[in-house]
């Protein structure tokens, strides 16, 4: 049917496939928002059909968007117009769209937390009230504040404190401890509690980072997702759940030592800068974690 809005909206754009798309974000980068696969497994379990727009210049595609309607692909909008807004939990994540640098493309759907590495490529972009909280270079912290990290994790580790890899968990498994560690530490139901399984499952590639256990039970999990780009590393910090009858030993402070850590060692090993966002800049403790970042909308 014509709809005069949305010619107005794509004018300039054309339609592309899932594939094209693909390899646009292969070769520009992106966030895990913007991931492929991300989009197309979690849009499949929304049943939402995907729209790809692709913006060519000069006979070369410049920018790719996917896109729910009149918005971005995964907007929690639409889940809650949907009736389906506990169906996954993507927090307030970056979002980062595959186009060429200085391409100063027009987009016309409604797009929220928009990466500062669009800045300079989106034409109609304006800045957010809101900031996000990314995770600081390991240098950048005092002194004071790592060797205090250090000493809370040796101490979990004389403890008999575990240190284990989320990988070696399966779907279910995670979503038992995240669950149970979540809803103790602040007494109501995790986000998305029905799904975690299937998002789990569907996202199990892109999952990552450690785990804590203490005499063998859990005691801290976040749930952190990983997508790598030809010129930077993407992580999104969704959330996480603590034992609160372990607080003697910090094992949330220590597991959020331990990752971004071992990010930073991952990033510096591959040569590429880090983008470790943990989300909207709303609480004071992200503040001694990470640096605020402006973000931008549609």
């Amino acid at each position: 049917m014509f709809n005069p809005l949305q010619r107005w909206r794509e004018r300039g754009w054309r339609p592309i496939s899932a594939d094209l798309y693909a390899q646009m974000w292969t070769r520009f980068g992106g966030s895990v928002m913007t991931h492929p696969d991300v989009v197309s497994r979690l849009s499949a379990l929304a049943g939402v059909s995907v729209r790809y727009l692709g913006w060519p210049h000069q006979g070369e595609l410049q920018a790719a968007i996917p896109l729910w309607g009149n918005a971005l692909a995964l907007s929690r909008d639409v889940l809650k117009r949907m009736g389906q807004r506990d169906l996954f939990d993507l927090g307030n994540a970056e979002v980062i769209l595959p186009i060429a640098p200085g391409a100063k493309v027009p987009v016309r759907q409604r797009v929220r937390y928009v990466s500062a590495l669009n800045e300079g490529a989106i034409s109609r972009l304006r800045r957010q009230a809101d900031e996000l909280a990314l995770a600081r270079q390991p240098e950048e912290y005092g002194k004071k504040f790592r060797y205090n990290q250090r000493r809370e994790l040796r101490m979990l580790e004389e403890a008999g404190g575990e240190i284990l890899p989320v990988s070696s968990l399966s779907a279910q498994a995670l979503a038992a401890i995240y669950t149970e560690l979540f809803e103790k530490r602040w007494g109501f139901d995790v986000p998305g509690k029905q799904h975690l399984v299937e998002v789990f499952e569907a996202l199990s590639e892109f999952l990552w980072g450690v785990y804590l256990q203490l005499d063998g039970k859990p005691v801290a999990v976040q749930v952190l997702y990983r997508v790598e780009s030809p010129d930077w590393i993407s992580i999104e910090y969704i959330n996480g759940g603590v034992d609160p009858a372990s607080r003697d030993f910090s094992p949330g402070s220590v597991l959020s030592f331990i990752n971004t850590q071992s990010a930073w060692e991952d990033a510096r090993a591959r040569g590429k800068p880090l983008r470790y966002s943990f989300g909207r800049a709303d609480v004071e403790y992200k503040d001694r974690w990470c640096n605020r970042q402006p973000v931008f909308q549609v």
